[in-house]
C-alpha cells in the first residue's frame, strides 16, 4: 500500500507552467516566422501558434496551431490542416534546437504539435445560435410581457 497522498492541485496549472508555456508561445512564432523549414506541406503557409500547454516538469510542452485561413473553404491551406500538423511533428526536433537557442531555459521541451479545435468549435456554437429555432426560443416573449 502506497504512503503517498492524492495530490488536491492534480490538474491544476502552476504560475511557472503559464509563464514558461507562454515564452515558448512567443519564441516559436518567432520562430515559424523566420526560419525557413523545407517542407512542401509547410511552403507558403502561416501558421498560427494558439497556445502551449507544458507538462509539470516543463519537459513536454504540446503546441496547438491553427494555419491561416484553415477555416475558409477558399483558402489554399483547407482540407491540408493534418498534413501540415504532420508536418510540423515531422520538424519539431529541429524547431526545438532552434527554440533552444532563442530561450533562457534548463531544458528545451519536446516539442508536439496539435490542431487546435477551439475555433471549429466556437464556429458550430455560432451556427446553433444562429438556427431559426433558436431565435424563436430567444424571442418569446416573457411572461411579464402577456
Amino acid at each position: 500500500m502506497s504512503s503517498r497522498k492524492p495530490n488536491p492541485k492534480a490538474g491544476t496549472v502552476s504560475q511557472r507552467q503559464l509563464r514558461a508555456a507562454e515564452l515558448i508561445r512567443h519564441a516559436l512564432v518567432d520562430v515559424l516566422r523566420e526560419e525557413d523549414i523545407h517542407d512542401p506541406a509547410l511552403k507558403d503557409v502561416s501558421v498560427t501558434v494558439t497556445e502551449v500547454r507544458l507538462s509539470p516538469d516543463l519537459k513536454h510542452a504540446t503546441c496547438f496551431v491553427e494555419p491561416l485561413g484553415a477555416g475558409v473553404d477558399s483558402a489554399p491551406v483547407a482540407g491540408h490542416v493534418d498534413e501540415i500538423v504532420k508536418a510540423l511533428n515531422a520538424h519539431a526536433k529541429f524547431l526545438r534546437g532552434v527554440l533552444g537557442r532563442r530561450i533562457d531555459m534548463r531544458f528545451t521541451p519536446d516539442l508536439r504539435f496539435r490542431h487546435d479545435e477551439s475555433f471549429a468549435a466556437a464556429e458550430r456554437l455560432n451556427r446553433l445560435l444562429d438556427d431559426p429555432r433558436v431565435q424563436a426560443d430567444i424571442a418569446k416573449p416573457d411572461a411579464d410581457d402577456l
